[in-house]
Formats: structure tokens, C-alpha cells, sequence
């Protein structure tokens, strides 16, 4: 995924949710550790610019592998582009916040995902 101060949140989102149909990714204004959760009050505006949200101004090239870790990606948003992210499962008509299994592979996740909304992946 490529970063740069023009693109929105949202356009972020939404490629990230292109190559994994069960996840999405919310960001927000603090950062968490590995296995905890962002408080929805935290959470940014979708409609905000990278360059208005980050702390790091640098432009490149985010690699979303699906054998990467969930923990791996969102410690790549902080600290390559000082963006606090949040990788979240689909879970029948709710989003999960993966923060229990940031363990699990950007994969394994998408497959739960499909399992739990009775699709074979």
C-alpha cells in the first residue's frame, strides 16, 4: 500500500480491505501495545488525510503479506509512518478489534473472517 500525506484514511481503508474482504483498518490518535485494544473515542476520522494524522512524513511502500503477522502491520504503521492502526475481523455483522489474536497472520485472520460469515476461503 503506498503512503503519502495526500491520500485520505479512508482510501487507505479501503485498499487494505480490497486484499483482505474480512478485515479492516481504523487508526487512531494514540498508539496501543501488542494484545490491547484502541478506545473507540481515539478513533480518527476517516475523511482526515494521512498528512494531518501522522507523525512521521515519509513516503513509501506498506507491504500487507498475508503471512505477516497482524502485530507486525500495525507496528509498521507506527513506526515507519507514525500512524496508530487498528486491524479489526469481521465477525458475523460486527467488527472485532483483533488485539486477542494480533498473533495470527493477516491470513489466518481474513479466513476466520470468511469462516465466521459461512464462506470457504
Amino acid at each position: 500500500m503506498k503512503i503519502s500525506d495526500e491520500k485520505t484514511l479512508l482510501e487507505l481503508q479501503e485498499e487494505f480491505n480490497g486484499k483482505f474482504p474480512y478485515l479492516k483498518i481504523e487508526f487512531y490518535k494514540k498508539a496501543h501495545g501488542v494484545n490491547e485494544s484502541s478506545r473507540k473515542k481515539d478513533q480518527l476520522d476517516l475523511s482526515k488525510t494521512i498528512g494531518e494524522v501522522r507523525t512521521i512524513h515519509i513516503e513509501g511502500d506498506l507491504s500487507t503479506d498475508g503471512h505477516q503477522k497482524v502485530s507486525t502491520l500495525e507496528r509498521h504503521f507506527l513506526d515507519n509512518y507514525g500512524l496508530s492502526a487498528q486491524v479489526f475481523r469481521k465477525s458475523g455483522n460486527i467488527w472485532l478489534q483483533t488485539s486477542a489474536t494480533d498473533n495470527w497472520t493477516l491470513a489466518d485472520q481474513n479466513r476466520k473472517g470468511a469462516e465466521d460469515a459461512g464462506k470457504k476461503f
